[in-house]
């Protein structure tokens, strides 16, 4: 009997307030993709790392008529997802890993393209 693998969506999120209907998305999919037992993944790079400091998404104006950023972000991580910070780019925002959200793990390029390769769907917003 083979195992079946579970599906896989990888989502990359570059943005922030600045932009925060795109920053919503990646949330929004990722959110229903666990809701039907598919395994997500968020990557935080770019500006979208503030995400991960807390407090931020706290007053995130809502993009797109989705649910505030704070409930989505809240509920990807109670539902199972996996939340990525790119490390150089906190880096060069002089954020301290330590200053992150409890559930967001620093990562790096080479763990980045791994994922890419086994998820079933890359979306990039």
């Amino acid at each position: 009997m083979t195992e079946e693998k579970q599906e896989k969506i990888f989502y990359m999120c570059t943005c922030g307030k600045d932009r925060p209907e795109l920053a919503h998305n990646p949330f929004v999919l990722a959110n229903a993709a666990l809701a039907m037992d598919i395994q997500a993944t968020i990557v935080l790079s770019g500006d979208g790392v503030h995400m991960a400091v807390p407090g931020y998404a706290d007053d995130m104006p809502s993009g797109g008529g989705f649910p505030p950023m704070k409930k989505l972000l809240t509920d990807f991580l109670e539902l199972g997802g996996k939340l990525w910070v790119c490390g150089p780019c906190i880096s060069s925002r002089n954020i301290e890993e330590s200053a992150l959200i409890e559930g967001a793990e620093v990562t790096a390029a080479g763990t980045v393209n791994l994922e890419a390769m086994e998820a079933n769907a890359v979306f990039v917003f």
